[in-house]
């Protein structure tokens, strides 16, 4: 392991990293020969000295003097890095940093729409033919409407709810939505992953209860890939071709390259397929104090074409490329954690809402 010379050159020191552990761990080596050399001093030489003028005894004496002085004052500023360093560690990993608990997945093998069942081949042809501009502004006028049903559920109430429901677009998993959203939430946790985000992991899919209590009108405006209405299907969604039997895919305005919106009018000002992502981000929107980035995971996670594909960029705003940072760095949670094993509902029901203090939606 390598030695590296710190401090000034008349008093030398090493340091050694250790480079074994996750966290370098400093050592301050001071050879004692060196010491010695500056501080001690021989029967002989001190006879000598004797000898001499006061004054220059009194030099010497004050150049020892000041040389242990350095060597202490820079022991004391390794070891305040070396407490900087251990706080460090101590910190949970940040929110977007590379997920460790899929490392060894092979990630070609989700979201394989190639080989999908008739299932999701017609959940997606019946989405794409109905999810239009009309239809967008109606669903959200109805969310919108002081006469909607706005039953109020515990997190737990409304994650046992779903349990029952299957998402007929997701060609990786057949499980009941509870064991999806706790797969996501123990992923999150066991990479050590901010509470908040383990929260979001936890809830993200509840707008999903759309499907009982919001007039849905089927899957098809509840789940699936999100996308804009209101200007040109971009070919990178899945299934493209069958936006041939939306009638907004013959509009002059709506089939053209921005359509209703301009270039770079940011995300906020988009409309998205209606589903249960805009559901659930307009409601923990008003009824939470999750960070944006947590608001944008929740909005964006069904969002491939964008998120995964890389299409509609022409109009996101600045903010939206930190959006999109994080929505990246939640959709591994959302998706390879379909293949883990199935989680203990009930073991793990007490630990979650007392851990993250979870009440009701409404």
């Amino acid at each position: 392991m390598p030695f590296h010379n710190l401090g000034p050159a008349l008093f030398p020191f090493e340091v050694l990293i250790d480079t074994c552990c996750s966290l370098s761990i400093i050592y301050i080596v001071i050879p004692l020969y060196r010491l010695l050399s500056r501080t001690l001093i021989t029967t002989n030489t001190h006879a000598k000295l004797l000898k001499m003028a006061p004054s220059a005894t009194y030099d010497y004496e004050e150049h020892a003097g000041r040389a242990l002085e350095e060597i202490s004052d820079a022991i004391d500023e390794v070891n305040v890095l070396k407490d900087k360093a251990k706080k460090r560690s101590q910190l949970p990993p940040a929110y977007d940093e590379a997920s460790q608990f899929d490392a060894a997945k092979d990630k070609t093998q989700f979201r394989q729409y190639e080989t999908a069942c008739d299932r999701v081949r017609n959940f997606y042809r019946e989405q794409h033919e109905k999810q239009t501009v009309a239809y967008n502004l109606a669903a959200r006028a109805r969310f919108n409407s002081p006469s909607r049903a706005r039953p109020e559920l515990t997190v737990w109430e409304a994650m046992e709810r779903l349990d029952a429901l299957v998402d007929d677009s997701d060609p990786d998993t057949e499980l009941g939505q509870i064991q999806h959203l706790l797969q996501s939430a123990e992923a999150i946790r066991r990479d050590g992953k901010p509470r908040w985000m383990q929260l979001t992991g936890l809830i993200h899919d509840l707008g999903k209860l759309m499907l009982f209590f919001d007039g849905a009108e089927g899957q098809w405006d509840v789940v699936g890939d999100t996308f804009p209405v209101g200007c040109a299907f971009d070919e990178r969604i899945i299934y493209h071709d069958t936006f041939a039997g939306n009638p907004d895919s013959r509009d002059p305005v709506y089939s053209s390259k921005f359509g209703i919106y301009e270039k770079g009018c940011g995300l906020d000002n988009v409309m998205l397929s209606w589903g249960h992502d805009e559901y659930l981000y307009h409601v923990v929107r008003e009824q939470s104090t999750l960070p944006p980035e947590a608001l944008a995971m929740i909005r964006y996670h069904s969002f491939y074409p964008w998120h995964k594909e890389g299409a509609y960029t022409e109009l996101m705003e600045d903010k939206d490329w930190e959006m999109l940072k994080a929505v990246r760095a939640f959709n591994p949670y959302d998706l390879y954690s379909k293949s883990d094993g199935l989680p203990s509902i009930e073991e793990l029901k007490v630990s979650l809402l007392t851990f993250h203090g979870c009440s009701g939606l409404g």
